[in-house]
């Protein structure tokens, strides 16, 4: 069975408004893909329909060959969740949050206890095997969640914005732990805000808006095919100024957006000569990425 995830045409609404419209997409086992989108674009809420929390008002939902909602505990049993909020029991120890999380799954403390060893060393948790969850750095509490999502060896992983609040060195670690459970076979579905994150893991990803998806694609397809390759990013209290006069001139595209001008081009040597001879402006040339075509696709306006 390589097609784990399977929707079609799913869709809910909640006071007359959709926030999930007819949503379809597909999930092979091994990948890493990714929900991205606004605040608001229904990316927690496809989430909930996806584990079977929240019922649709149409559409199917197929996990691991299991219908949803109306089978949702057997598939339940081979999923780990990773929440975007940690909701660890602070009355436990590390160790003791993995055994009564197992307990749920059905797992004895014997089969529980005998995977501790490895998810603490996963997770880099082995010296804190008796420490109370309180006295855990924010770090720590994200990996100890990733271990406890991990405890009944599932086949897919749901990761809600895993690395929020997370300084840089305990990002990569938990990329790099992500990464080895991709290796391993497991399929992980990831929401993120991180559009750096997104390209490094994801294999494949759709971008949301309003409940619907308007793209899909690897990360390094969506860039070639939706953004110019080469944005200069202009920066000066002269910028409004100097937009108007010239950024048409040397730019297929250009926003401004407070003190900066984005310069969206596809030979950025011109534009570079030209400011080099402004001492005024400040700019940062740069290849295009995944959030120019994040911006590009929702815009920049800020969503509640």
């Amino acid at each position: 069975m390589n097609t784990v995830v399977d929707v079609h045409k799913l869709h809910k609404s909640y006071a007359g408004q959709r926030v999930v419209d007819d949503l379809s997409l597909s999930i092979k086992r091994g990948e890493c893909y990714g929900l991205l989108g606004p605040n608001g674009a229904g990316k927690t809420t496809t989430l909930r329909l996806l584990l079977g929390l929240t019922d649709p008002d149409g559409g199917t939902v197929r996990l691991l060959d299991h219908a949803v909602p109306g089978h949702a505990r057997e598939a339940r049993l081979k999923l780990g969740v990773v929440p975007q909020i940690d909701n660890l029991d602070p009355d436990f120890t590390v160790a003791e949050n993995l055994l009564v999380y197992g307990r749920y799954f059905g797992m004895s403390d014997a089969a529980i206890n005998a995977r501790i060893p490895m998810l603490l060393e996963f997770s880099n948790l082995t010296a804190k095997r008796d420490a109370m969850v309180p006295t855990l750095s924010g770090g720590m509490k994200r990996r100890l969640s990733l271990a406890r999502a991990l405890v009944n060896d599932p086949d897919i992983i749901f990761l809600d914005e895993p690395t929020t609040g997370l300084d840089p060195q305990a990002r990569h670690l938990i990329w790099q732990r992500l990464r080895e459970l991709t290796s391993q076979g497991k399929t992980l579905l990831l929401t993120t805000h991180f559009m750096e994150e997104a390209e490094r893991l994801c294999h494949r990803l759709a971008i949301l808006d309003h409940g619907r998806m308007i793209a899909e694609d690897t990360p390094h397809e969506l860039i070639k095919h939706n953004i110019e390759p080469q944005v200069v990013e202009v920066f000066g209290d002269e910028v409004e100024t100097w937009a108007q006069n010239y950024a048409a001139q040397f730019s297929q595209r250009f926003e401004v957006s407070g003190e900066t001008a984005f310069c969206y081009v596809s030979d950025a040597q011109p534009l570079v000569a030209h400011l080099q001879a402004h001492a005024g402006l400040r700019y940062l040339h740069r290849p295009a990425n995944l959030e120019d075509v994040f911006i590009k696709l929702t815009g920049r306006e800020m969503r509640d």
